[in-house]
């Protein structure tokens, strides 16, 4: 699909069904791009957790690679499902779920899809919709996959944790909340405020009729543990990776100068709760730490 227009980038509100129709038409335009832009650093099969390049191999987030075999595993925001292949290479059961048509036909291009044993299941829907029966999964994980893009990411946790096993592990990472308070440039001009960290407008790129064709949702810290505590999970870490020695890469506003002084991404380790959820915050609390 051409795009012959320039969006017009603002900060405005947009809501879940706008920023899930955004979404799916970015994704499905921008895909081939994407893939171009950054297959090689993502690899066929490798689970990295975001641009500084932390592998799942060596970060263990999910649980000891060895510990993987057999447990069934849900992505959500799968792309064309490269840490799906890494899981089905561990001995487990991945479903990659992502809401493009496209990313997934990427999925199917690059291959070990289609279920079965080492193939990695495919499925097309809306993270705050997840398709599956209660109790379907050991794990789940997202690496920048859908929760930056979302209006609620309180209905994707509570959907994820439906979905989950009781003690199930929910691992996703987003761009660092501190990020949004800078320039989203590599160099020297993005080590500057320029906005308040405190400011949850969502970033929109609208079309010449005032329609979102890209969203993108700010939480800060605070709000991104409160969501997951009202979602039904306990926090049992927050990763910040340092940007390491060996990556010389730049990935949009990331990169080796903006990584040795500020954090890039956030990943949150969680695990299903099974304490009563009254008494937690309302999800659109804007308490101050």
């Amino acid at each position: 699909m051409i795009q012959d227009y320039e969006p017009e980038a603002t900060r405005r509100d947009a809501d879940d069904a706008e920023s899930s129709r955004a979404s799916r038409g970015w994704w499905d335009r921008n895909a081939d791009e994407y893939q171009s832009d950054h297959g090689g650093f993502l690899g066929d099969d490798r689970f990295v957790w975001g641009p500084e390049g932390l592998d799942e191999a060596d970060a263990g987030l999910l649980g000891p690679a060895e510990s993987l075999n057999g447990l069934d595993v849900l992505e959500i925001g799968a792309g064309a499902a490269q840490c799906s292949r890494w899981l089905a290479a561990q001995g487990a059961r991945p479903v990659a779920l992502d809401l493009s048509h496209r990313q997934l036909q990427h999925a199917m291009r690059i291959g070990g899809t289609g279920g079965g044993a080492g193939g990695v299941s495919l499925v097309e829907a809306d993270a705050g919709a997840l398709p599956f029966r209660d109790a379907s999964f050991d794990l789940a994980c997202s690496a920048y996959g859908a929760v930056p893009f979302v209006a609620d990411p309180v209905k994707v946790f509570r959907e994820v944790r439906r979905v989950l096993r009781p003690g199930g592990r929910w691992v996703f990472s987003v761009t660092h909340p501190i990020r949004w308070a800078f320039p989203d440039e590599p160099g020297p001009e993005g080590l500057s405020v320029a906005a308040s960290y405190f400011d949850r407008t969502p970033y929109v790129e609208q079309d010449e009729r005032g329609r979102a064709v890209y969203v993108e949702h700010h939480r800060t810290i605070g709000d991104r543990v409160r969501d997951v505590v009202a979602g039904g999970f306990r926090l049992v870490d927050l990763v910040e990776p340092e940007w390491p020695a060996w990556n010389s890469q730049e990935w949009g506003g990331w990169s080796p100068l903006r990584g040795s002084l500020i954090p890039g991404t956030a990943i949150f380790v969680c695990e299903r709760s099974e304490t009563s959820e009254m008494g937690v915050p309302p999800a659109d609390s804007r308490g101050r730490d």
